[in-house]
């Protein structure tokens, strides 16, 4: 075994199969440079048959990134294969990582098709990939629920082919650690080639133990766990790549193994996927989440300060947090606010958007005293939902009343492609009477899902940042919005949804591609 476990980050694949969480092919870039940065092995960039927009940012991620390595999700399809190798072409490092189905529900219900098939279908797939790639990654989909003899066979089999990556995902969530583990173990144990690949895992969250099973796994011979940033992904979603790589590094004494990960980067790079995402992390999250290093219990505090070790076995710094921190203000210069950007990995492609930033930078900076880095990654996050193409509305004025015993009350104007219109609307609140207002103008037809508000920092002063959720024709989307003023966020918000969810969808969800 190797002593080295590779991180397979697929934020950018199945954490956007989060519904809401679709990404702009800028924003994937911005994420993939953020993980490289971290040292992450492999990034899954995605799914590139799904449709032209994913395509084009698998492509643009493996043009962007030279020190990972870039990977595409395909079926075990000739035409996923050849469109994932086409997207792959600029990559310093590719690799493809082809799927079937292996369990028993999913070849009888959902192939239709035998065992013999899959395996026959499955090894043609792995033969092709590796006409694009040397490095040809096969998933058995749900082996969580496959037979261990027939996972023998068909890993044996696509090992032969050319595989050099065998992953054993938990699809639905549905094994306990222990049960998970053995199942690794047996396979290595079993499979005469089985040291001519290595063994990964990607394991789902929906009974809260996906970070254990993967532990589960590596223990057992895993070296690779495929995880994503703040757990995010399908349903409950998936392993939390900053759980997964300070369990290992915190905990040298149990496992063999380590990872090349940069974890001052971890804390940034939540960051930065939870703006772009709009799902905020709860505060007792693991690692990242707000509360994850505070501690408020007087004898935890006496501990803590007598000897850190007390209370906490990790360090807050090294994952991230209060690392590198800069506070800008009104009078801080454009070199102080492009310098800390960059430190954050923000760069920009012209000085025009430069200019444009440290524009609104400087708004904020009258409004807010001092200016922090989640600040400014909420800014710059802002800036990239405003360059939306097409943007058909646009906020020009809002006045809202709201007064103790009378009914609130929300005036609005709206730019709707290119013109003005203004229109007053009645709420059970301030934020109420605002939405109502711009569906009055809008028209859309959409449904409010979901209001989530958070401070992007402590005080009074602070911005707040709220995400809507909306949904029309099946179609869901996140819309985003930060100001000092609550009530401005969240019209912000509100018109940013209105504006993704009125643009042609140009990415069809993975499972919903016909097999």
């Amino acid at each position: 075994m190797s002593d080295k476990l590779i991180i397979f980050d697929t934020t950018l694949r199945d954490g956007e199969q989060s519904p809401g969480a679709s990404m702009t092919k800028d924003e994937k870039v911005r994420i993939a440079k953020a993980l490289e940065r971290m040292k992450v092995d492999v990034i899954e960039a995605g799914f590139p048959i799904a449709s032209p927009g994913d395509f084009d940012a698998v492509q643009a991620v493996a043009r962007s990134v030279k020190d990972s390595t870039i990977c595409g999700l395909a079926r075990a399809l000739d035409r996923d294969i050849d469109r994932a190798g086409e997207a792959l072409k600029e990559a310093n490092s590719s690799r493809i990582h082809t799927f079937i189905a292996t369990s028993p529900i999913h070849m009888q219900m959902k192939l239709r098709m035998s065992p013999d098939e899959v395996v026959a279908q499955a090894v043609s797939a792995v033969k092709r990939a590796r006409q694009f790639t040397d490095d040809v990654e096969f998933s058995a989909e749900d082996a969580g629920r496959s037979e261990i003899d027939f996972l023998c066979r068909i890993f044996e089999a696509v090992i032969e082919a050319g595989a050099t990556t065998l992953n054993v995902p938990d699809t639905v969530g549905y094994n306990l650690p222990e049960q998970f583990g053995t199942t690794i173990h047996q396979l290595r144990e079993k499979m005469p080639n089985a040291d001519k690949a290595i063994f990964s895992v990607h394991c789902h969250n929906d009974l809260g133990l996906a970070v254990a099973n993967s532990l589960s796994a590596v223990v057992n011979g895993a070296r690779q766990v495929e995880c994503t940033i703040n757990g995010l992904g399908e349903r409950a979603g998936n392993a939390s790549l900053e759980e997964v790589v300070m369990a290992v590094k915190t905990r040298k004494d149990l496992f063999s193994c380590t990872t090349d990960i940069d974890t001052s980067h971890i804390v940034p790079t939540s960051r930065l996927v939870s703006g772009i995402t709009g799902f905020a992390v709860q505060p007792n999250k693991a690692i990242v989440g707000a509360n994850a290093f505070a501690h408020e219990s007087g004898i935890h505090q006496d501990g803590v300060l007598k000897h850190r070790e007390t209370y906490e076995i990790m360090r807050a710094e090294d994952v991230g947090w209060s690392a590198n921190r800069m506070v800008l203000g009104k009078h801080s210069g454009r070199n102080a606010f492009k310098t800390r950007l960059t430190e954050l990995g923000i760069d920009f492609d012209s000085d025009e958007a430069l200019n444009e930033a440290f524009s609104r930078f400087k708004e904020l900076a009258d409004k807010k005293h001092e200016i922090y880095d989640e600040d400014l990654q909420a800014l710059v996050t802002e800036a990239n939902l405003d360059s939306i193409v097409n943007e058909r509305f646009k906020l020009a004025s809002l006045k809202v009343c709201s007064e103790t015993g009378e009914t609130p009350e929300a005036c609005i104007t709206l730019s709707v492609d290119g013109e003005e219109h203004k229109l007053c609307a009645q709420g059970s609140g301030p934020v109420d009477a605002t939405f109502k207002a711009i569906e009055s103008i809008a028209q859309s037809g959409t449904e409010l899902q979901l209001y989530s508000v958070n401070n992007i920092t402590s005080g009074t002063d602070s911005q707040g940042e709220v995400t809507v959720r909306l949904e029309k024709g099946g179609r869901i989307v996140n819309g985003q919005g930060a100001d000092t003023d609550i009530v401005i966020a969240s019209a912000k918000a509100y018109l940013n949804g209105l504006n993704k969810i009125l643009l042609p969808e140009d990415r069809a969800h993975p499972q919903a591609a016909d097999v």
